[in-house]
């Protein structure tokens, strides 16, 4: 088990049972030990579809339970959502998902009263645990029984999205919704019906699909396309597993950008200042009236920036990641009413006013992302990718410029580095190639950056071959 970009990841096998029951007892003894709460106070607990997803959340009510908190279940209900109705009663709180990954993996989320923990809690928290594990710890084994509040959970996220759109700002517009496995399928078709869209959902499904925002499947970029074909659509939306990141697709069925769909979030509520990782596009600065902090991908991350932001002065601030996740850490004035900052990765803002654009401006999707004018990305992953090849080769990279120019000798020639988060190479030609190894799962990520698409997708496919390479060869 370990802490990645967003939470704690590990095999189902391996999380389920003690392992779960382990890191949720070393939370709620941080909390404790910390200050942040007291015996008797609330913990919620959600889960995504995941098969083992249910038997982890009663291994973590079990252990916490034991701790004196008063558990309460808030079901199958998107990450936002969680967060939402945690930061609303001031309490702790537990998602068991692996949002994207595959389905034999899962993972735990975890959250403050005030918010999604920070890297330095991660750290308390893996201590809390080396040393429970050291000394051993009980648990019960016969079940506890946590108090249903699903339905108050989800109502309040949905009276949050059902305000930021004026009556029917969305008729006129054909929407499909690809619900496959993503605990937002359902809420994600009443809202778009509440804006007076025609909602067309497809592809659900009763067993766990892993759906990558930002590196869709061709297998499901097919099905989308078809679906957009089928059914006469202007837009195809959909979420990751646990709902914290979005998917849009333009009238023919083509995946948005996850950062496109930040940046259009950030223009719709009228920031001051973004906050996203080096892996967002580098037209981003260019793309709208706000100041622009560049961090290393993760929310821990983004959301250390949002602060940074809001300590400088800034009163509008909101971050995005590379894959559509936007989290708001201001308040804004949006349809007449008041959006309270929600500083956790949300699939439902981006969604909402991307589809607002649409709707408002009477032109297809495709025309407004063009409108941009951002330099043409593409993005992918290589899974199941030894974590010990991806350090080899990062570390061979760095080791010297010679090392990185012969490397990169087949695809061009080095202008510049960054070494933020991977190593992001800008070529003498301008393209940009970015190498980084995920953080939560066994996969080497790149992204790339050129002028034309068909430019972007060869030097994807250039990057790919040359890792490969790299690890065949070692």
């Amino acid at each position: 088990m370990k802490f990645g970009t967003s939470g704690l990841r590990g095999l189902s096998e391996d999380l389920k049972g003690r392992a779960s029951a382990l890191y949720a007892r070393a939370f709620g003894r941080y909390l404790l030990e910390s200050g942040r709460a007291k015996a008797g106070d609330p913990i919620l607990i959600g889960r995504d579809f995941r098969q083992s997803s249910p038997e982890i959340s009663a291994d973590c009510i079990k252990a916490l339970d034991k701790l004196g908190f008063a558990m309460i279940d808030c079901g199958t209900v998107p990450t936002p959502a969680l967060a939402l109705y945690g930061l609303h009663l001031s309490a702790a709180s537990l998602m068991i998902t692996g949002s994207h990954i595959p389905a034999d993996r899962n993972g735990i989320k975890f959250y403050r009263p005030d918010g999604e923990i920070d890297k330095a809690d991660e750290a308390a928290i893996t201590a809390a645990a080396t040393d429970l594990d050291r000394i051993g710890f009980d648990w019960p084994l016969d079940d506890r029984q946590a108090e249903d509040r699903s339905a108050e959970c989800l109502a309040l996220f949905t009276k949050r999205n059902a305000s930021l759109l004026p009556s029917n700002a969305l008729a006129g517009l054909k929407v499909g919704v690809y619900q496959h496995s993503t605990v937002a399928r359902d809420l994600m078709v009443d809202l778009l019906k509440h804006f007076g869209a025609e909602v067309t959902a497809f592809a659900r499904s009763e067993h766990f699909i892993p759906v990558d925002t930002e590196a869709v499947s061709e297998e499901t970029i097919a099905l989308l396309k078809q679906a957009a074909r089928d059914h006469g659509l202007d837009a195809i939306v959909s979420a990751d597993g646990d709902g914290d990141r979005p998917l849009v697709t333009d009238e023919t069925g083509t995946p948005l950008r996850g950062d496109l769909l930040g940046l259009i979030a950030a223009n719709f509520l009228g920031a001051d200042a973004v906050v996203t990782p080096v892996t967002s596009n580098s037209g981003i600065e260019a793309s709208g009236s706000f100041s622009v902090i560049r961090t290393r991908v993760g929310s821990p991350f983004v959301i250390s920036g949002m602060q940074e932001a809001i300590t400088s002065g800034k009163t509008g601030v909101v971050g995005f990641e590379a894959n559509g996740g936007t989290l708001v850490a201001s308040a804004f004035e949006v349809n007449g009413t008041t959006l309270l900052a929600l500083p956790t990765r949300d699939c439902f803002l981006p969604v909402l006013a991307t589809l607002a654009q649409a709707a408002a401006n009477k032109r297809p999707l495709s025309v407004i992302a063009s409108g941009y004018a951002l330099p043409f990305a593409a993005a992918d992953r290589l899974e199941n990718f030894p974590v010990e090849t991806s350090a080899r080769l990062m570390a061979h990279l760095r080791a010297s410029l010679d090392n990185l120019a012969d490397f990169l000798k087949p695809i061009g020639q080095v202008a510049s580095t960054s070494d933020i988060d991977g190593l992001r190479v800008t070529l003498t030609d301008n393209r940009i190639i970015h190498f980084r190894p995920s953080g939560n799962a066994p996969e080497m990520r790149c992204y790339v950056e050129a002028e034309t698409q068909g430019a972007a997708t060869d030097l994807l496919a250039s990057g790919l071959a040359r890792i490969c390479a790299f690890a065949g060869a070692h």
